[in-house]
């Protein structure tokens, strides 16, 4: 019983790195894709600069 939970603590501990990979993956693609937009953070906060109206 003891082995059992053993491996399915493993397992789940190595999709929880795989995850935090791929969540780490994703961020760094997201900035990339801001920079080419031409988008900067504002405040160290991840939004977009406020449009003006041009009414």
């Amino acid at each position: 019983m003891q082995d059992k939970f053993q491996t399915m603590s493993d397992q789940i501990i190595g999709q929880l790195d795989d995850m935090s990979c791929r969540i780490d993956d994703l961020e760094k693609n997201i900035a990339d894709l801001m920079t080419q937009a031409g988008v900067e953070e504002l405040e160290g906060e991840n939004k977009a600069p406020a449009a003006t109206n041009k009414s």
